[in-house]
């Protein structure tokens, strides 16, 4: 009977973390360039049932003992362009790809943004992130491109952290900021002349986006870069800035919200059970312990 309790409990837990995760998703709907996160639950390790027969023991079965949500997951697919027309507003717009396995075409992604392949095999597709830097010196990437410039000229990104060119510098304008100008593959364009500069802005591909780490604040970083396999974008990349535009939220609030029920009804089934095994635990020990 104790065992129901935990299995219960562990229940309530894990259905407490999807809430959790939903109302956070629904909290961010209209936040630029947030990423929907999801969670995963899995079940406890199997155990082996055996009963005890002449002093031998037979095997029952495998049964686990509960749930719990190990982790949650970032869906990093395109949010939905919103023109601002402001020259400081960046988004990116990509459909990267990658090649079949095989060598013949490329891998076709579900809606997700996730190929399994016959053996086994899973590949998430590359995702784009403008560049951004802390003040420790570190890379951050975010997907949120309202950008703002310092007195110094230094361009920064919502969080205030600097915006980085495709070199890896902070990009720094030498004009006003209405006069700002960048092109589909992010070159920075003189006003004066209508020339490039010869400066990008700086936009990472990266390869294995389920590596990133979220930090708030619409950024994330990497604890491998070689693991998430970080590059700045090249030419034969299929991206594009848009300038003047800002990337929505991609979360979906009609699944989100059928998922916060989900969950809210499985915690308050679970909380049903504890209180059957309470009342039952009570009787135990008040009625019939006194037979």
């Amino acid at each position: 009977m104790i065992r129901g309790l935990y299995t219960a409990a562990a229940g309530m837990v894990a259905q407490q973390r999807i809430h959790d995760t939903a109302t956070q998703n629904i909290a961010n709907a209209n936040t630029t360039g947030y990423k929907q996160v999801n969670s995963v639950s899995h079940a406890f390790p199997e155990v082996l049932i055996s009963a005890m027969s002449g002093g031998v023991a037979k095997s029952v079965g495998r049964m686990n003992t509960g749930v719990f949500a190990e982790q949650s997951i970032s869906q990093y697919l395109q949010g939905d362009l919103i023109e601002s027309g402001k020259s400081m507003d960046l988004a990116l717009s990509a459909d990267l790809q990658v090649q079949n396995p095989d060598g013949v075409g490329n891998v076709l992604f579900d809606g997700s943004g996730k190929y399994v392949s016959p053996d086994g095999e899973v590949i998430y597709q590359p995702q784009a992130f403008f560049t951004v830097q802390d003040n420790e010196g570190n890379n951050l990437y975010t997907r949120n491109g309202s950008f703002t410039v310092s007195p110094a000229g230094e361009v920064l990104s919502a969080g205030g952290f600097r915006v980085l060119d495709a070199g890896g510098n902070p990009l720094t304008l030498t004009g006003p900021e209405d006069q700002f100008k960048v092109d589909g593959q992010g070159n920075v364009i003189n006003p004066g002349t209508g020339l490039l500069t010869g400066t990008r802005v700086g936009v990472s591909i990266v390869s294995r986006p389920m590596e990133l780490v979220r930090d708030g604040n619409g950024v994330f970083h990497a604890d491998d870069v070689d693991a998430a396999d970080i590059r700045f974008a090249a030419a034969g990349d299929n991206l594009q800035v848009r300038q003047g535009y800002l990337e929505n939220s991609n979360v979906d609030v009609t699944q989100v919200t059928v998922d916060l029920n989900a969950a809210y009804r499985a915690y308050e089934a679970n909380q049903k059970v504890i209180q059957f095994y309470d009342s039952s635990l009570q009787k135990t020990v008040n009625e019939v312990g006194r037979v």
